[in-house]
């Protein structure tokens, strides 16, 4: 049964959200001592994996130690491959060593706390007499509200949140310490698939999965030849009249025997198989099908955002593929908007890729910068690359309503678009007040599951016509004469 918990230098106006993987390992037994083996980490003074390792290896040797319970906890802080590029190196160290100490302090002066590689973690708690799964959960729990405290690095405060995954020894696929953390780290996988700030226990059906996990390349490539993969759509709407200004195609996989399979899987799977290119060929497909479905059916959507990777704009080719499906559909070039990490126009000095983003521009099509702040875009790649429209990152907008940096962040931001010319739309809006706050800071459009979450291209008629109705102005009663 699987358990579910839930719980930002602008250089020159750019960062990135996200925060940083920490793995952390539980283990209660009494007579487990810290082993000195594999020297201390220089950053944190913590011991290393192979103290890990070795300490965990003894606790299975331990008689009578699977009559105890013990666990293992992996916890991924959300989305830290972008803080260094965002903050810097010394910002990132900072991190490591504030969550060092956070973990420190969730525990006991007897456990352990190890560090297991770069950003990683892993913390031994000794036995007592009592532990039961709720007291591990309650672990987990205590771990990740202390992790999402906000961190101060250079006096700016950033927010982090926690996915953690639970291993019970008595549930270890084999009694030593790589196989629990395998399980472990299975479990937290299965937590950042549902979203940030959950949490997951290890169960034997999770152990299938992950020898189902090997088969996932064969059966990627199938996927999107027979229609299993296919495009789910999420509204993007204005914040100054409410309407529907797009919507984004998004891929989902619903599999024939393992139900649906999170991105979170997959994605990696066909990026590892070489068919991103592919996928993108489908989502366009999709999402162009969706706009004349709409419109037949009475409702004008303004465009179509699909996502473009580094591989679909390494296509010499690429061109003439969109405008062949434009024309298939009869729909002009604006009716499309490219979307394109920031990262891919800061970091490439491909040829094709910059003719290819450039060309898109001059057919007409929009050119969304995705993930704004996260890849270091200068102003002057901006202009390049004719971006319509930059859509500030996640990270900017939560707590946005409440928490004054990030609300002098994003008033920079659309300050600086605003002078540059270009629309700005604000991804990962959760709330009514960071709705509100960024529709009077100026951002034009939101996007997120506080308007809608991602739905099947069915479903979105329904959705269409209530939000609609929403809109609509109340009736006008017509005083009758005589009253």
């Amino acid at each position: 049964m699987a358990i579910s918990y839930s719980t930002r230098d602008i250089r020159w106006l750019v960062g990135a959200s996200t925060l940083i993987p920490f793995v952390v390992l539980a283990f209660r037994a009494m007579d487990v001592v810290t082993s000195p083996k594999g020297g201390r980490d220089t950053l944190t003074g913590l011991p290393s994996r192979a103290a890990l390792l070795d300490i965990v290896d003894r606790y299975f040797a331990t008689p009578g130690a699977s009559t105890r319970t013990a666990a293992c906890l992996v916890i991924d802080i959300d989305e830290f491959h972008s803080f260094n590029e965002r903050w810097g190196r010394d910002a990132g160290d900072e991190v490591l060593r504030q969550t060092a100490q956070r973990l420190r302090s969730a525990v006991r002066e007897n456990d352990t706390v190890v560090r297991l590689d770069a950003d990683a973690y892993a913390l031994f708690l000794a036995p007592s007499q009592g532990m039961t799964l709720d007291s591990i959960l309650s672990i987990g729990d205590r771990i990740q509200r202390a992790l999402s405290e906000p961190v101060v690095v250079h006096g700016t405060t950033a927010y982090v949140s926690a996915s953690v995954g639970i291993a019970l020894a008595s549930k270890s696929p084999e009694p030593t310490a790589a196989s629990l953390l395998v399980a472990a780290e299975r479990a937290m996988v299965e937590a950042r698939s549902h979203g940030a700030g959950a949490l997951r226990l290890f169960s034997s059906e999770m152990q299938t999965e992950i020898r189902a996990s090997h088969e996932l390349a064969e059966d990627v490539a199938k996927a999107l030849e027979n229609g299993e993969i296919v495009a789910w759509f999420q509204p993007q709407v204005s914040t100054e009249t409410g309407q529907v200004t797009g919507f984004e195609a998004l891929a989902r996989w619903e599999h024939p025997t393992r139900g649906t399979v999170s991105p979170a899987e997959f994605l990696p799977a066909i990026e590892a198989t070489g068919r991103t290119e592919r996928l993108s060929e489908v989502m366009l497909y999709q999402g162009l099908k969706a706009l004349v479905a709409w419109e037949r059916g009475g409702f004008a959507i303004p465009n179509i955002g699909v996502n473009f990777a580094g591989m679909e704009l390494r296509n010499p080719h690429l061109i003439d593929k969109v405008k062949w499906e434009l024309d298939r559909f009869g729909l002009t070039a604006d009716r499309l908007a490219v979307e394109i990490l920031e990262s891919v126009i800061s970091q490439t000095e491909d040829d094709i890729i910059l003719r290819n983003i450039s060309a898109l521009g001059e057919l007409g099509c929009g050119i969304d910068l995705d993930d704004f702040g996260t890849g270091h875009a200068s102003i002057s790649s901006i202009k390049q690359f004719r971006i319509n429209r930059i859509k500030i990152d996640r990270s900017f907008v939560t707590h946005v309503d409440k928490d004054g940096e990030q609300q002098r962040m994003v008033a920079a931001i659309l300050t600086m678009a605003q002078q540059l010319g270009l629309d700005a739309l604000a991804e990962g809006v959760e709330t009514i007040g960071e709705h509100s706050l960024l529709g009077q800071l100026g951002c034009h459009h939101v996007q997120g599951y506080g308007i809608a979450r991602p739905m099947p291209f069915e479903d979105t008629f329904a959705w269409l016509e209530s939000h609609n109705a929403k809109l609509a102005p109340p009736p006008r009663i017509e005083r009758q004469q005589g009253h």
